[in-house]
C-alpha cells in the first residue's frame, strides 16, 4: 500500500489533468461501492442522523497507529463502525450535529453568523441549507472550502461570529496558540466556539517537537503524518490562556448509553466549548 507521503511526492510529478482524470475515476468507483455497500449492510444496529438510515454495521477508520494506544488517544486512531455506509459521516461528525442539535441555539430559527473551519461535507451541506445562517466555511487549502483561510491570520474583524465550529484542526496548527487567539478575537460576547481535538487521557501535558518534521516521523510519534502534536490535559489552560471560559462535555454524559451506541459515536469522545 502507498502511504500518504509518498501519495504528496506524486502528486507533484503527475501533470494536474491526469491527477484529476485519476481522482474522477476513482471517485466514481467509490460511489458504486458505497452505494453498494449501503444496500448490502441495511439493518437497525446502527442510525446516520445525517441521512436517516439504518445499518448492520458502519465502515471502519483511522489509522492504526500505537502511539495512540500508548497516550490513550480519544478521537483519533483506528475505529469499527465509524463511517456511515451512506452518507459517509464520521463518528465525531455526528457527535458534533447532536451537541448543537440538544446543547445549544444553534439550530433555532433566528439569524446568526458562524465560521466553520475545514468543514465536514455532511455538517457543511447541512448548513447551507439553513437561511437564517449566514454561514461562513474556510480552509487553508485551496478548494477545500469556500473561503480559504490562514486561522492564525483570521481577515474578519472582531467579535464577527456567533458560533465557530472548528473540530479536529489544531493539531495541526504549529502555532496553535496564535490560532486560538484568532478565533477567540473574532468570536462575538457570548459566542461558543466548538474545539473538538484528539485527546490524550494519559499525558498531562501535550507532547510536540517542532524539529519532528518528516510526515513518517509525525505519524510515528504523533499518531498521523500532517498532525503536530498530541493534545493532553493542559489543551484546557492553553485554551482558557487566551481568554475562552471552557466547558467539557462527554459523548456519554451528554446523550446516553443507548444513543451513542445507536449512532456508534465513542462515549469518552470530549466536546471542547469555548465561550467568550
Amino acid at each position: 500500500m502507498v502511504s500518504r507521503k509518498h501519495k504528496e511526492r506524486l502528486k507533484q510529478l503527475v501533470p494536474k489533468g491526469v491527477v484529476q482524470v485519476y481522482h474522477n475515476l476513482r471517485q466514481s468507483a467509490n460511489d458504486l461501492y458505497y452505494w453498494s455497500c449501503s444496500i448490502v449492510y441495511r439493518g437497525s444496529t446502527f442510525y446516520c442522523p445525517f441521512c436517516g438510515q439504518s445499518f448492520s454495521r458502519f465502515f471502519p477508520d483511522g489509522d492504526k497507529a500505537s502511539v495512540i494506544r500508548q497516550y490513550g488517544v480519544i478521537g483519533g486512531g483506528y475505529r469499527n463502525n465509524c463511517l456511515c455506509p451512506n452518507c459517509l459521516s464520521k463518528d465525531r461528525e455526528r457527535l458534533l450535529l447532536l451537541y448543537l442539535q440538544q446543547q445549544s441555539t444553534f439550530f433555532d430559527a433566528v439569524p446568526k453568523s458562524v465560521l466553520h473551519i475545514a468543514p465536514e461535507k455532511n455538517l457543511k451541506e447541512l448548513f447551507k441549507q439553513k437561511d437564517y445562517l449566514q454561514y461562513v466555511n474556510a480552509d487553508l487549502n485551496p478548494g477545500a472550502a469556500d473561503v480559504q483561510m490562514d486561522i492564525t491570520d483570521i481577515h474578519y474583524p472582531d467579535s464577527s461570529f456567533d458560533f465557530i465550529l472548528c473540530n479536529h484542526v489544531l493539531e495541526h496548527i504549529p502555532n496553535d496558540i496564535q490560532a486560538m487567539r484568532e478565533l477567540y478575537r473574532v468570536l462575538k460576547p457570548g459566542g461558543q466556539a466548538i474545539l473538538q481535538v484528539p485527546f490524550a487521557e494519559n499525558l498531562q501535558v501535550s507532547y510536540e517537537d517542532p524539529t519532528i518534521t518528516l510526515p513518517s516521523d509525525r505519524e510515528a510519534h504523533f499518531g498521523q503524518f500532517d498532525h503536530v502534536r498530541i493534545y493532553g490535559h493542559d489543551y484546557l489552560q492553553r485554551l482558557s490562556s487566551v481568554g475562552f471560559n471552557v466547558s467539557v462535555y462527554t459523548a456519554q454524559e451528554m446523550l446516553g448509553n443507548s444513543i451513542v451506541q445507536r449512532l456508534s459515536l465513542i462515549p469518552d469522545e470530549k466536546i471542547f466549548v469555548g465561550r467568550k
